[in-house]
């Protein structure tokens, strides 16, 4: 009878660290994505159209103007999962916000700040973003809003789609 408790007092505490270790496993995980976390996406502020849409074209592309908001977590997510890996892979893309006063060469080549340009385009909702073309043409229908967050890359691909064949036409 001893030699029975002394195995099951063994197997209990075997257990027991086992679920000890797994807990601690589980916890690891769920504190290390909050200690190693990325910086947000950014995306470069415009500062010249006409230059960077040259830029664009000459790499037969679309340039994607995103008009973004502070503090919107739309823009964030559209930002930080979509748009600003792709800038990083070299899409063409600049943003613009809204209520900024920093100053952009717009597409006729005068100077105005990100909120005289948005207001403009007549933008009123963040994030919106604009597919433009030669001499500033908007390419396609602008994606404004935030949609869905599953579908968000689905609209996003197929507007870009749309754009690079309009460039083509």
């Amino acid at each position: 009878m001893q030699n029975f408790n002394a195995t099951t007092e063994l197997q209990i505490t075997r257990r027991a660290c086992l679920s000890q270790l797994g807990l601690s496993l589980i916890s690891g995980l769920a504190i290390t994505p909050l200690a190693i976390q990325a910086a947000p996406a950014q995306l470069p502020a415009a500062s010249s159209l006409p230059d960077e849409l040259e830029k664009a074209l000459k790499a037969k592309e679309p340039l994607i103007v995103m008009v973004s908001l502070a503090g919107c977590p739309f823009c964030k997510m559209a930002r930080e999962s979509y748009l600003g890996p792709m800038q990083k892979q070299g899409f063409p893309i600049v943003q613009v916000d809204m209520k900024s006063d920093m100053q952009v060469r717009g597409l006729s080549g005068q100077m105005q700040t990100h909120d005289q340009l948005v207001k403009q385009w007549r933008v009123s909702i963040a994030p919106t973003l604009i597919f433009l073309g030669p001499k500033g043409q908007e390419l396609v229908e602008r994606m404004e809003g935030g949609y869905l967050p599953d579908f968000y890359g689905a609209y996003l691909d197929e507007r870009i789609g749309m754009a690079r064949k309009a460039l083509r036409s």
